[in-house]
């Protein structure tokens, strides 16, 4: 299409048909995977497009996205599972050509904050992700590495919130450097609370209940409010919406908690 916004859209709403046929026939996430791979292969390789687009189109719809078409009758067990096996098909697919973006768009100089150096980052971050879907051990490994090596919060940030999706000892050791290096900065380590909150895995729960009572979390400060338990609530929608209810009942709890304090 040559208007940019109906082609990203179209390639959003390609994915999410997609993904939600996959709920009810797994068997149509191959064919429909390798279609919009070529699609988007065809777009990395357009010349006409910046980097910030391309990343914008290699991101897939989220979960939260999925359900909310599905609308009813909404299994997020389900739907993480579709959505997860959508990404590996389409990253598997797309396997040397992410990897060729994610090392032709590497920093090559000092950090610069305009928009094409921050539309290179972003399109190295987009591709990074569908990699890291494949949670293979290499994937894992350019992780880590990435988070490593970073020379920017941007790219440091991204790895460790995909990191934090993956019970591997990369994930401690990434938490544990984080912390260590920005625990004196309150507004930094928002994100490494945020990290732990909308991770996937099925302990995260217990984590975040331990985090409320972590000497920097203070339940009187919105940002970590917001950090914590808002993006437990917002940004996790498998663990949030677990079948027992718990994530539920934490985040009540939390409300009436909060309301004493501050009913804004």
């Amino acid at each position: 299409d040559s208007d940019r916004f109906n082609r990203w859209q179209a390639a959003n709403q390609y994915a999410t048909r997609t993904i939600l046929s996959a709920l009810e026939v797994p068997d149509a996430l191959a064919p429909a995977a390798k279609a919009y791979a070529q699609a988007l292969t065809a777009a990395l390789g357009d010349q006409a497009l910046d980097d910030a687009y391309k990343a914008e189109l290699l991101k897939l719809p989220t979960q939260s996205d999925i359900a909310r078409e599905k609308r009813s009758n909404v299994d997020h067990t389900v739907i993480e599972h579709a959505h997860t096996a959508f990404a590996r098909a389409v990253a598997g697919e797309l396997e040397s050509l992410l990897a060729d973006v994610y090392q032709a768009a590497a920093d090559r100089g000092p950090f610069t904050p305009d928009a094409k150096s921050a539309g290179r980052r972003a399109l190295r971050n987009a591709a990074l992700t569908l990699l890291t879907s494949r949670a293979a051990p290499g994937d894992l490994t350019r992780l880590e590495k990435h988070f490593i090596t970073a020379t920017n919060m941007t790219d440091q940030a991204h790895a460790l919130m995909l990191l934090a999706h993956h019970d591997v000892p990369a994930r401690t050791r990434a938490l544990s450097n984080f912390f260590a290096r920005w625990k004196e900065d309150h507004l930094v380590i928002d994100t490494w609370f945020s990290a732990q909150a909308q991770s996937s895995l099925p302990g995260t729960l217990d984590d975040v209940n331990s985090l409320c009572a972590h000497p920097l979390f203070k339940i009187t400060t919105p940002n970590k409010v917001r950090a914590l338990i808002g993006t437990f609530a917002m940004s996790n929608p498998l663990q949030f919406n677990r079948p027992d209810g718990e994530g539920y009942r934490f985040v009540a709890s939390k409300v009436l908690q909060i309301d004493a304090i501050n009913p804004q």
